[in-house]
């Protein structure tokens, strides 16, 4: 095959003569004030989104979640006593089997706390609720636990926790609604000591 040097060349001009057009309008200063402000817009949310997430020294409200039987229920005992919620996705109820197995072997005495479980049902969309909540009611009548249920996330967007599926989130809050610890996921060792010691604190 032969070419025709002269055509390619009219070509070649004519793509580089378009790519600078283009070019030279994405570096016009205009654009390049709208694309620095697009970063910029997209980073403060970033930054927001970061800042907004639950931490410790954080107030948190009243909330209404529901039992074990699907009826609605407020908290209990907000504001009264600290308050160590155990939220899990159901289907990563062993991440933090841990420390749960310990403060099973070592139960919470003090009458100032309330340790009680709320089911995320709303992140295990492959198991039905109704079959949750009867193996909940089971373990409740069996072993007396206080469990109950979010069937849609009420718990972690009233309180900003960002995403929590596949997390077994582990949550203390004492007399004034205060975060006293938050974790998302399973516990390191040195967050286990932190938890039990602000247990120990609070009792």
């Amino acid at each position: 095959m032969f070419f025709n040097i002269e055509q390619t060349s009219v070509t070649y001009n004519t793509f580089f003569d378009k790519r600078m057009s283009v070019c030279s309008k994405f570096l016009h200063p205009r654009y390049v004030y709208m694309k620095t402000g697009l970063i910029m817009w997209c980073a403060l949310c970033f930054h927001l989104q970061l800042s907004a997430q639950l931490k410790k020294g954080d107030k948190v409200t009243q909330i209404t979640i529901r039992d074990a039987s699907n009826k609605p229920m407020t908290l209990p005992h907000f504001g009264e006593k600290s308050l160590l919620i155990f939220y899990p996705d159901p289907d990563h109820a062993s991440q933090n089997k841990t420390i749960t197995n310990y403060l099973k072997a070592h139960p919470i005495s003090s009458p100032n706390i309330f340790a009680f479980g709320v089911v995320n049902l709303k992140d295990a969309p492959l198991l039905p609720n109704s079959i949750v909540r009867m193996m909940v009611r089971r373990e409740v009548n069996q072993t007396g636990a206080n469990i109950y249920t979010d069937v849609n996330n009420t718990l972690s967007k009233s309180w900003h926790m960002g995403d929590v599926n596949n997390k077994f989130v582990i949550i203390f809050i004492d007399k004034t609604a205060t975060v006293q610890f938050y974790k998302a996921g399973e516990l390191t060792a040195e967050e286990r000591k932190d938890l039990l010691h602000v247990i120990k604190q609070h009792s």
